[in-house]
């Protein structure tokens, strides 16, 4: 095949796409570039279905290659290896507006790779990807129901801008990336530094025009290749009509009852129970033909239930009305060795939020191809889901793609209202620990890390709450109910799951993904005002806990010092191969962290240490001065005196003539002896003289 290329400027920037050159085995595969990104985007599906599968086995891979930057990877071994946090949440903002497009009764593998080419390190290449996907499904024969279109939109001094750049995105307020089909929004993710519901939809209706261009682009290159749909042999059904009818008689009222019930874990059980019995009353098996078919129905029956509850009776499955939130509980200070700690309960969902303080150069160093240098970072919100929070047993392993995206989520919620560092010099950790789920513990996740850090004395900004909103939507009729704080049947069963972070002045983070298309703008905005009065009164809530961060940090946690030397004394305080500072942590036990500028940072638990360690950088830094008075160790013993060291590195000589006591130096004093001296005289040479103390 020959070269094919479209193209349209998005923004200020060419949105190129082209296919026929490269990797052409692949059922799809294009080339898409914007500035000076370029992404290798394939798309190829198993020849034959997924047998046994009750999900549809789609693989998305985002892969940074580091020569796209002309880079060699950092660290011991030299080739990429495990996806690096970014690509796994490239690979999530992927996957997610594509996967609800494939037919459902589809069940060949399929499998989505993305590798970068070409690395500009001005614009994010995750655009880029989510269209390359798009576009290389298009073209190949996999039967999918798109395209889509994806774009970022940054609000930066009042206008709205169309794909920025990392610097553009560094300073604007405001920061979506959003994922359309024709019929409107079905992606977003973003953050902001308290923004208004206004500003996000405005964002959202610019996202979405943006998108239709970019699809419209998409499908003038399938058009032009004209790809033949692969005709896949549908799946063969047993469950009759009538059969459908008998399991719908026998179990559905019973369900619908069963459905009424605030407890989860008793819900699911007792459908589940009703299930088996209707299906061994009509003698359907496991090992009968119909028995999968059977199992699906008796899930979209309980579908049903819970939207026809929703819509036509206005009732939730657990009795509340639909802007009412969970029963709320929070406790503080529940582990009394950590630095900070805070458990945030809505109904079912349990956050143990639990902060760790260490020196500045604790951060986490990121080796990238977005950026030149190695990025590092101070904050870092890391986000656990053990099977035993939902009751399950399960393989224990490294976190996963849905671990890292909602700690992702949940950082960057609360991270606009940290400190700097200059205000706050320390590198924080957070761990949400979720101890039970059923439904939005990302969004527990950052209420509870917001109290946790109250906790903890962090002087954050203002408190921060989330929360999950879903949507019940019958299109034929138009009627919907947006449902506030919604738990997991909700999440499973309806049409849209929107998490909305933020303070009482506005908007920090947001996620939305759907499940029908067409959300109307009218939704939307109901969804946000919603949000937001459900945001005040967890605000309201948490507030009643904790209302502003401690005045210092827990005990338990490292204090900190904060002092200035002159830059041209760095060398003096760190000596030869780091000898001198090497040897005030070791006798002081504080760990010290110093800067380019001077800036020099003691930690430690004990304030007594710390004072120490500040001594003798600061007679390492600025020397000694007449009068001062301090003890010090003998290091050398001598006929006519002792030379006794006062700092690593600095020691001076107390002439026998200047001791206390006259007598045999040698038998007066020996090795390590503990001595008091003042500073009696410094020559013009900077030599030091010490007269011995009582």
């Amino acid at each position: 095949m020959s070269l094919v290329k479209v193209s349209k400027k998005i923004g200020e920037m060419d949105l190129i796409i082209e296919t026929g050159q490269l990797a052409k085995q692949a059922d799809g595969s294009v080339m898409i570039k914007m500035g000076g990104n370029i992404l290798l985007v394939t798309a190829c599906m198993s020849p034959d279905p997924l047998e046994g599968n009750d999900f549809f086995p789609l693989t998305v891979m985002y892969q940074e290659k580091y020569y796209a930057a002309g880079k060699i990877p950092g660290g011991y071994v030299k080739r990429e290896s495990k996806p690096s946090d970014n690509s796994v949440l490239i690979s999530r903002l992927t996957d997610r507006p594509i996967r609800p497009l494939f037919p459902k009764d589809f069940m060949n593998e399929v499998q989505v790779v993305a590798n970068t080419l070409s690395s500009d390190m001005i614009n994010p290449p995750d655009i880029l990807s989510i269209n390359g996907a798009s576009a290389a499904l298009a073209i190949s024969k996999i039967p999918f129901l798109g395209p889509v279109g994806g774009c970022r939109i940054v609000y930066l001094n009042g206008k709205y801008i169309v794909n920025p750049s990392f610097a553009e995105i560094q300073e604007g307020t405001l920061d979506i990336v959003s994922a359309s089909t024709r019929e409107g929004i079905c992606m977003v993710e973003g953050g902001a530094n308290l923004v208004s519901e206004e500003i996000l939809l405005g964002a959202l209706e610019l996202a979405h025009n943006t998108n239709i261009e970019i699809i419209a682009l998409i499908e003038e290159l399938a058009g032009k290749i004209n790809p033949v749909k692969f005709q896949y042999k549908p799946s063969e059904y047993f469950l009759t009509e009538e059969k459908k009818k008998q399991i719908h008689d026998t179990v559905y009222d019973k369900m619908k009852a069963a459905n009424s019930d605030a407890d989860k874990l008793r819900r699911a059980a007792n459908v589940r129970t009703l299930g088996k019995e209707a299906l061994a009353k009509l003698e359907i098996t496991k090992e009968s033909p119909e028995y999968k078919e059977a199992a699906v129905y008796l899930e979209e029956m309980e579908s049903e239930i819970v939207r026809k509850q929703i819509l036509d009776e206005g009732v939730r499955a657990d009795g509340r009305k639909k802007d009412e939130i969970r029963k709320i509980t929070i406790d503080l200070d529940l582990l009394p060795g950590v630095h900070g700690s805070a458990l945030f309960t809505r109904g079912q969902t349990q956050s143990l939020g639990i902060i760790t303080l260490g020196a500045v150069d604790n951060v986490q160093y990121i080796d990238t191809i977005e950026a030149e240098e190695t990025v590092t970072k101070n904050f870092m919100l890391h986000y656990n889901f053990p099977s035993f929070s939902v009751g399950e047993v399960k393989r224990m392993g490294p976190p996963g793609r849905r671990e890292i995206g909602h700690g992702r989520l949940a950082e960057r919620s609360v991270e606009k209202m940290l400190p700097s560092v200059a205000e706050f010099p320390y590198t924080i950790r957070m761990v949400s620990e979720i101890l039970e789920s059923n439904g939005s513990s990302s969004m527990a996740s950052v209420c509870c890390s917001s109290l946790s850090m109250m906790c903890a004395g962090i002087p954050i900004k203002d408190s921060v709450a989330g929360i999950a909103m879903g949507l019940v939507w019958d299109k034929e009729s138009g009627k919907y109910v947006v449902l506030s704080d919604i738990q997991g049947l909700e999440d499973h069963h309806g049409d849209m799951d929107f998490k909305v972070a933020g303070t009482k002045d506005g908007i920090t983070a947001f996620q939305m993904d759907v499940k029908t298309i067409g959300i109307t703008w009218e939704i939307m905005g109901e969804a946000l005002q919603q949000a937001k009065t459900g945001r005040m009164f967890i605000l309201e809530t948490m507030n009643k806990a904790i209302d502003k961060p401690r005045g210092s940090v827990n005990d338990s946690a490292p204090k900190v010092q904060v002092m200035n030397i002159p830059p041209s004394e760095i060398g003096a305080v760190i000596g030869p191969g780091g000898k001198y500072i090497k040897k005030i942590q070791e006798l002081t036990e504080a760990d010290i962290s110093i800067e380019e500028d001077g800036k020099t940072m003691i930690y430690s638990r004990d304030q007594a240490k710390i004072a120490m360690a500040a001594e003798m950088v600061r007679k390492l830094a600025f020397g000694l001065q007449i009068g001062d008075q301090m003890e010090g160790t003998v290091v050398r013993v001598e006929d006519y005196g002792v030379f006794v060291e006062v700092a690593p590195g600095q020691s001076a000589l107390l002439h026998k003539s200047r001791m206390i006591e006259r007598g045999n130096v040698r038998s007066m004093f020996k090795m390590g002896d503990i001595v008091k001296v003042k500073v009696d005289s410094i020559d013009e040479k900077k030599r030091v003289s010490f007269t011995q103390m009582q």
